[in-house]
């Protein structure tokens, strides 16, 4: 599993012309699940990614999580994280979970981020629809986590 987080002033999602979803201060967070993971990573990947420290205190340190500073978050599915271009120009994407694993995964991490933070201010997008997503990145501040077998 990977979660690629984006510390943001602003983000959106939008589908067919229309915004569907939007925040301002918080994380826009990219999920893509792989075809081996499992639940006990999915909310261990939602823990750190809500109390990750990457906003600032007082003294410009990055030292508060989007739940400290009640930040909002925006979860949009991205199974092109589990790219693999080790071989040749075209990406494969064999480690990636099928889409009924990836959707099932994606609502459970969503979940489990609502449990952690005020409800109201998580925010998606739509698992497998084209979507548009714009952002500003602040810092800029991106961070990739993974999870696998032997660190989770």
């Amino acid at each position: 599993m990977k979660a690629l987080l984006q510390k943001v002033s602003s983000a959106s999602v939008a589908v067919d012309g229309k915004i569907i979803s939007n925040i301002k201060n918080g994380l826009l967070i990219f999920l893509g699940i792989a075809k081996d993971d499992s639940e006990v990573e999915l909310k261990k990947l939602a823990q750190k990614c809500c109390q990750l420290r990457i906003f600032e205190d007082e003294n410009l340190k990055l030292n508060r999580s989007v739940l400290d500073v009640e930040g909002e978050v925006l979860i949009v599915s991205q199974f092109t994280l589990l790219a693999d271009t080790t071989r040749g120009l075209r990406p494969g994407f064999e480690e990636a979970a099928a889409p009924e694993k990836a959707e099932n995964y994606y609502l459970k991490f969503i979940n489990e981020v609502k449990l952690i933070l005020d409800p109201l201010k998580v925010k998606t997008g739509i698992f497998r629809a084209m979507m548009k997503v714009e952002l500003i990145n602040e810092g800029p501040v991106t961070i990739i986590l993974e999870t696998n077998k032997s660190n989770s």
